[in-house]
């Protein structure tokens, strides 16, 4: 694996590859390489968890960090909001998100959701977690194939990469919070696999309404001598 990580940093890390530079499709780049599908798929999602490339499920894997929305906006959004209102905003739209999800995903899709679910799990610090969180949920968006509905998760998501989101998850990410959060994440994945909507819908208001109540509410004074 590390031999073909190194191939494909290689590759990325050609001048003529510029920042969101498309790479091969996935066939090409295989046989390109001479490795099977699902062993460059398993490179690429390190790659991903690093940072190196971001994947958009049936557009292709590009080069670079993914944009979540122009820079410019995303400094404006961290600054005019907060973790209230951001966890007000996943709770309206991200459950009609896996609502539709459950209607329209791809084979492909739910594939990616399971990955970054395995990823996840065995996360060695917080910034990965997070990374890996982050991406399931946006497969999920994406697989709504809601175009409005996707730049308005990517809008939203752009505000947790404030250092006040970061502290707040630092504070509060305990490894119980994570194991529940795992166990409902493979929840919401699979009524998704199933096609069932409505089990998708209330899975994810329950997971969000979780994450608001761990991260907003404050932990109970010690009562010292």
């Amino acid at each position: 694996m590390d031999g073909l990580v190194s191939q494909l940093l290689g590759l990325i890390d050609d001048p003529a590859k510029g920042p969101q530079s498309r790479l091969p499709a996935e066939r090409d780049l295989a046989e390109q390489l001479g490795v099977s599908r699902a062993r460059l798929r398993r490179a690429l999602a390190v790659l991903e968890a690093e940072g190196r490339v971001w994947r958009h499920v049936g557009q292709g894997t590009f080069v670079g960090r993914r944009p979540p929305v122009d820079d410019e906006i995303v400094t404006r959004i961290t600054r005019i909001t907060n973790p209230a209102e951001v966890m007000e905003t996943r709770l309206v739209i991200e459950p009609k998100i896996a609502a539709l999800a459950a209607l329209r995903a791809t084979g492909e899709h739910v594939g990616h959701m399971e990955s970054c679910l395995r990823k996840g799990a065995v996360a060695e610090d917080l910034k990965t977690y997070e990374l890996w969180d982050v991406t399931l949920h946006r497969t999920i968006a994406e697989a709504a194939g809601n175009t409005l509905l996707l730049t308005l998760f990517n809008a939203v998501s752009a505000a947790r990469q404030g250092r006040v989101w970061g502290r707040l998850k630092e504070a509060t990410l305990t490894d119980t919070h994570r194991d529940f959060y795992i166990r409902q994440h493979r929840d919401i994945v699979a009524s998704i696999r199933d096609r069932d909507a409505g089990a998708a819908e209330r899975l994810m208001r329950v997971h969000l309404e979780s994450v608001r109540v761990d991260l907003l509410t404050p932990p109970p004074e010690s009562s010292g001598e």
